[in-house]
């Protein structure tokens, strides 16, 4: 059940028909593209209609928040991976909502994460940059909260409140994902206080103690960074969302909300655009999630990939085939697993998750190779 809130008043939203499940083919919608082609239509002018809208969206929050699980809901198919370990999203990802005379483009971000942890574990630069670059250029940031996480629902990751700080005049929107898995559905309302300071849109939430909002923020001097470590929340968000990004009807609700909220404006991007991602971009993201979701530890952080093969057969079937090289050989034996089951494993369900995206049939073929 998804609900808004706006002002003083929390509602149950208006529902519309469900969005298609992620999880299955949608119905009349063309194969994926090849690479030429993705790429050939990405710089194609765009069909621009008669009186076009567009609406910029990034999508930040603190690591495994559900970033990629709403842009995917959003978008009606699996296009970014997700699994339940933190830094599934390496840079940032676009996608492309187009629905009439308007043109919603998705920009999926990494978590929010520090210079210390990037170095620490031998992250991508790109983890630590993209979200910034990706506010900057947004005309709306959609925050994302994980309310499960009992020990930090309650007060905005550090990184985001320094975002927020830093790009004071994209208006921002809230979103409480995980809303499903809180038994305690009042605690909703406590939440939401916290995070806005009591204020949202620029009136008081009646809901508890209203929190003094914060200073006005003008930059990031080392003052300001030291007032923002005692801050709970953000005073300025324009409107909170509470919601279970894996439930199509509840992001239903949103993506009505984006749609309204685009204004008059030329298209970025064709409308048969549904990513900026190349196919061979996702294939190693899908084997990547899989990776994550089977592998210990930091065994999935430490491996490449390389595409070996890519041939498209006369029957319309797509031949994968991608090496995964490890470090050491321990890890080789976790990742091939007993009698290959592991390796097996990983690559049927990629597989399918491929077939899904590229709505033909992807026979895919893991190797296992030392650096």
């Amino acid at each position: 059940m998804a609900f808004r809130v706006s002002i003083s008043i929390f509602g149950k939203s208006l529902r519309v028909p469900r969005v298609a499940n992620v999880s299955a083919p949608l119905e009349n919608a063309s194969p994926f593209l090849r690479t030429a082609e993705q790429l050939s239509l990405l710089v194609k002018d765009p069909d621009q209609p008669e009186n076009s809208k567009v609406l910029r969206v990034a999508i930040i929050g603190a690591p495994n928040a559900g970033k990629s699980t709403l842009s995917n809901q959003l978008l009606g198919r699996k296009v970014f991976a997700v699994s339940k370990k933190v830094h599934t999203t390496r840079s940032r990802a676009l996608g492309v909502l187009t629905e009439d005379d308007t043109q919603i483009i998705l920009l999926d971000t990494p978590g929010l994460t520090t210079p210390t942890k990037v170095k620490r574990h031998q992250l991508e630069k790109s983890l630590l940059e993209d979200p910034w670059n990706t506010v900057k250029e947004a005309s709306l940031v959609v925050v994302m909260v994980d309310v499960s996480d009992k020990w930090a629902c309650n007060k905005l990751d550090f990184e985001v409140l320094k975002c927020l700080t830093q790009y004071p005049d994209v208006p921002a929107v809230l979103v409480l994902n995980k809303v499903d898995m809180l038994k305690s559905k009042s605690r909703l309302l406590e939440i939401t206080a916290d995070l806005t300071c009591g204020v949202v849109n620029g009136r008081k939430l009646q809901v508890r103690r209203v929190i003094k909002p914060p200073w006005a923020q003008s930059g990031l001097r080392k003052e300001q960074l030291r007032a923002l470590k005692t801050q709970q929340g953000w005073a300025h968000f324009k409107d909170v969302f509470m919601l279970s990004a894996v439930d199509g009807e509840d992001v239903e609700t949103l993506k009505r909300y984006l749609v309204v909220g685009a204004k008059p404006g030329s298209w970025q991007y064709h409308s048969d655009v549904l990513t900026d991602q190349t196919p061979e971009e996702i294939c190693t993201n899908t084997v990547r999630e899989k990776l994550l979701e089977y592998l210990p530890k930091e065994v999935p952080y430490t491996m490449t990939q390389a595409i070996d093969l890519w041939h498209d057969r006369e029957n319309g079937e797509l031949d994968i085939a991608v090496k995964l090289y490890v470090k050491k050989e321990s890890h080789m034996k976790m990742v091939i697993g007993q009698a290959g089951q592991m390796v097996a494993r990983i690559a049927r369900e990629a597989g399918d998750d491929l077939s899904t995206v590229f709505l033909r049939e992807v026979k895919l073929r893991l190797s296992v190779k030392l650096k």
